[in-house]
C-alpha cells in the first residue's frame, strides 16, 4: 500500500507530522480526522529507489530490538491489544528495515496468526530465542514479563559481547597502523635514504642493506604484496565460513594463550544466562537446550549442549556431561549439579552469569593492562629499529670523519 506524508493541527494548534500506510488519501485524511486533527498538507511519500535492494538499506540493531522489546512489554502490560501495540510501535520507528518488518507482523496478527508464528518469519531478527520465548509468554499469559526478561538478556549479552570485542580489537587496530607505518615508510621514506647512501662510496651496515633490499622489494612488488593480502583474506574467510573451517577457528580460538581463557568465561557467561532465561519463561528443558546449541556462536560448546541435551533425554543430569569437558570449570559443575537437585536450576544459572559477567569484566581490564606494554614494545622496535637502520651509514660516517 502507498504511504502518504501528512502535517495536520490539533484543536489547541499544535502542529504534527506523520506518516500513514493507506489505500488511498481519501482514508489517510478520513483516519486523521477521527484523531480530531485538521489536515494541512498530505502528499504521496516519495518512493525509495533502493528500497528493493537489501544491502543498501538500514540493518536492525540490537539496541533497536531493544528498545522495541521494552516498550511493547509496557503496551502490554498497560493493557494494550496487540495489533495496537505493534501498529504503534511499527510508526514511531525510525528504522526503515525494522519498521516495514513490523508493519508485516501486524498484518500478520491481524489475519488470525500468533504473535510468535508473525516474528519467526523474520529470523534474522527475532532468533530462535526470542520466537520461543515469546511463545512460552503467550501460553502462559506472561507476555509483558517475558518480554522484559528478553530485553534485559539481551542488554547483558550485549555489554558482555561488546567487552570481547573491544579487547581483540585494540590489538589488532595498533597491529594494523604499525603495519601500514612500516609500509609507508618503506615503500615512501628509505628510497630517499637509498639514494643518499649511494653517494657515500662504501658498504652499508648490515641492518641497513636488509632494509634497503626489503624496500626495494615493497616498491617493485607492492601490488603483488596487496593483492596477495587480499586474496588471503577472501579466502580465510571462505574457510571460516565452512563446517570443518569453523570447528577449527573455533578450537583455535578456545586454546589461545592469552584469549582463550577470556573466549571460555564468555561461553560459560552465555551458556548459564541464555539456558536460565529460557527455563525460568517456562521453556521445556530439551526445546530450551536446542535453541541454546543453535545461538552459542561456538561450534565446540554447541555440540557439548547437543551431548548434554542427548544425556538428558536418556535420563542423566546435565551436570554429568559439562564435567566430561575443560569448557565449563568445576565450579560450574557443581553449582549446576545443586540447582537440579534443589529444583532451582534457573536461578543457580542466572547466578554463574552475573559471576562470570564480573569475571569477563576483571579479565577484559587485566588483558588491556598487559596488552598496552607489550604493544608499545612491538611499536618502538618495529619502527624505532627501521630508523636506527636507516641512520647507521650516518652515525657510521660521522665516526670516520671524527
Amino acid at each position: 500500500m502507498p504511504v502518504y506524508k501528512w502535517v495536520a493541527e490539533t484543536r489547541k494548534g499544535k502542529i504534527l507530522k506523520g506518516e500513514l500506510e493507506v489505500a488511498d488519501e481519501r482514508i489517510a485524511r478520513l483516519q486523521l480526522k477521527r484523531r480530531n486533527l485538521t489536515v494541512r498538507k498530505i502528499k504521496p511519500k516519495p518512493k525509495d529507489l533502493f528500497e528493493n535492494v537489501s544491502f543498501m538499506q538500514p540493518k536492525v540493531t540490537k539496541k533497536d530490538l531493544v528498545i522495541f522489546t521494552r516498550q511493547f512489554s509496557t503496551m502490554i502490560d498497560a493493557g494494550l491489544p496487540l495489533v495496537q501495540g505493534l501498529t504503534i510501535l511499527a510508526e514511531q520507528t525510525e528504522n526503515k528495515t525494522f519498521k516495514n518488518i513490523l508493519k508485516e507482523v501486524v498484518r500478520d496478527v491481524g489475519a488470525g496468526a500468533s504473535l510468535a508464528e508473525s516474528l519467526g518469519k523474520h529470523p534474522k531478527v527475532f532468533d530462535g530465542l526470542y520466537v520461543n520465548l515469546i511463545a512460552a509468554g503467550e501460553l502462559g499469559g506472561i507476555l509483558d514479563t517475558i518480554l522484559q526478561r528478553l530485553a534485559t538478556y539481551i542488554e547483558k549479552l550485549e555489554k558482555l559481547k561488546g567487552q570481547i570485542k573491544s579487547a581483540m580489537t585494540y590489538p589488532i587496530v595498533v597491529v594494523a597502523i604499525a603495519i601500514i607505518v612500516i609500509a609507508v615508510i618503506l615503500v615512501f621514506v628509505i628510497p630517499v635514504f637509498e639514494e643518499m647512501f649511494a653517494d657515500f662510496g662504501s658498504a652499508l651496515p648490515v641492518p641497513t642493506q636488509i632494509v634497503v633490499n626489503l624496500s626495494r622489494f615493497m616498491k617493485g612488488n607492492i601490488h603483488y604484496v596487496i593483492g596477495g593480502l587480499v586474496l588471503f583474506l577472501f579466502l580465510f574467510k571462505k574457510y571460516r565460513n565452512t563446517t570443518g573451517g569453523r570447528k577449527r577457528m573455533d578450537i583455535l580460538a578456545l586454546k589461545l594463550p592469552i584469549f582463550g581463557p577470556l573466549i571460555k568465561k564468555f561461553a560459560v557467561a552465555r551458556f548459564t544466562r541464555t539456558l536460565g532465561t529460557m527455563i525460568s519463561s517456562g521453556v521445556p528443558i530439551l526445546a530450551a537446550l536446542d535453541i541454546v546449541a543453535k545461538t552459542s556462536g561456538n561450534v565446540v560448546l554447541e555440540e557439548i549442549i547437543y551431548e548434554v541435551r542427548a544425556s538428558i533425554a536418556e535420563g542423566q543430569t546435565i551436570a554429568e556431561p559439562l564435567s566430561e569437558n575443560d569448557i565449563f570449570p568445576r565450579m560450574v559443575v557443581q553449582m549446576i549439579s545443586v540447582g537440579e537437585t534443589t529444583g532451582a536450576l534457573d536461578a543457580m544459572l542466572e547466578k554463574i552469569a552475573d559471576f562470570y559477567d564480573d569475571e569477563v569484566d576483571a579479565a577484559v581490564d587485566a588483558l588491556t593492562s598487559m596488552l598496552e606494554p607489550l604493544l608499545m614494545v612491538f611499536l618502538g622496535g618495529s619502527i624505532g629499529g627501521l630508523v636506527i637502520a636507516m641512520y647507521l651509514p650516518i652515525f657510521k660516517m660521522a665516526a670516520a670523519m671524527g
